[in-house]
């Protein structure tokens, strides 16, 4: 579970990067266009996490007679 949780996160720090450089670079993207990519990227992350955590919860809760 921590692994998709840390490729996530991978994902957004590498998008994040990239959309500096492209900043520094001045390639055409708004500051605006910048921070509302960051924002749906956290919020994805965030709804990503909440989703694992429910599975979970409901996988470990299933009786397997043991």
């Amino acid at each position: 579970m921590m692994f998709h949780l840390d490729a996530l996160a991978g994902l957004a720090r590498a998008h994040v990067a990239d959309a500096r450089r492209h900043l520094r670079s001045d390639a055409g993207y708004t500051t605006e266009t910048i921070v509302v990519t960051a924002l749906l990227a956290t919020l994805a992350l965030a709804v990503v996490g909440i989703i694992v955590g429910k599975v979970l919860t409901k996988a470990n809760g299933i009786d397997l007679g043991g």
